[in-house]
């Protein structure tokens, strides 16, 4: 199993298909497998990194301090691990933040940038978030709680909401660090890149679900970056990518192929 060193944090990671990098950074409360379904369709012509982010899977779960800018060395160090020196990343909600800050910050590297429930800065929910983690005594009934607010309405009713519900909570409270995740709304809290976001030069898509909670700040974000696209998928939420991840992946298809970067199948 591949894990990078790079960092004070061992990040897990798994690599899927041969072809130009695509690099997948999920969102809180999940690990790599939100992205499943792109790993299946996306694999068959790219190479696809999908990230446990420090916290979550199998990666380490720092309980002190760190910053987004730990986080994205995080990712860095898995993209140096497989000889990536340019590729194109897709983050959700704090795995958007980090695809972003490695936008502005080493733009060399990124060909785009697909960020998913898309927001320059942190939540106006931050506090709310590390309270409700701190305070849970039992985590997984948090985290079933946290997913409710995350999806469409009545999603988490359909089978595949059932999937989701149980794959990312059954083992919260044997693998999962209170303190971790706590620290992790924080360090997406305390980093606001808006200021940055007119100097962007490469191709931006952003992605929100129609009652996705930051459909306004993915708005907001997408209005200040040159060019950005910006799509919103109805009936889904801020977890889109696997609440429809057909209507999804023909979203980040189009994006791609309108940029010369798609190289699969062609219609």
């Amino acid at each position: 199993m591949p894990y990078s060193t790079a960092t004070d944090a061992r990040i897990f990671y798994e690599t899927s298909g041969d072809g130009p990098p695509l690099v997948f950074v999920h969102a809180n409360p999940f690990d790599h497998r939100l992205w499943s379904f792109q790993i299946a369709r996306f694999s068959a012509y790219y190479k696809v990194v999908a990230v446990d982010i420090r916290g979550y899977g199998r990666s380490d779960k720092p309980e002190t301090e760190f910053s987004l800018a730990d986080m994205k060395a995080d990712v860095l160090g898995v993209c140096a691990a497989e000889g990536i020196s340019q590729a194109i990343f897709c983050g959700c909600s704090v795995g958007s933040g980090i695809a972003l800050l490695t936008l502005l910050d080493h733009p060399e590297m990124i060909d785009a940038a697909i960020l998913v429930g898309g927001n320059s800065r942190g939540s106006t929910n931050v506090q709310k978030r590390v309270d409700g983690f701190l305070n849970a005594t039992d985590l997984r009934a948090f985290i079933q709680g946290y997913l409710g607010e995350l999806v469409a309405p009545g999603f988490l009713d359909k089978p595949l909401g059932a999937w989701v519900l149980k794959t990312f909570t059954e083992n919260a409270n044997n693998n999962l660090s209170a303190r971790s995740i706590a620290q992790i709304h924080r360090a997406r809290g305390a980093c606001d890149m808006s200021d940055r976001l007119a100097g962007i030069t490469k191709p931006v898509l952003v992605i929100n679900g129609a009652p996705d909670n930051s459909l306004e700040a993915g708005t907001r974000t997408a209005s200040m970056v040159p060019g950005c696209r910006h799509v919103v998928l109805p009936d889904t939420g801020h977890a889109c990518c696997i609440e429809d991840p057909v209507a999804f992946d023909e979203a980040m298809i189009q994006f791609l192929r309108d940029n010369n970067l798609w190289h699969g199948v062609t219609d």
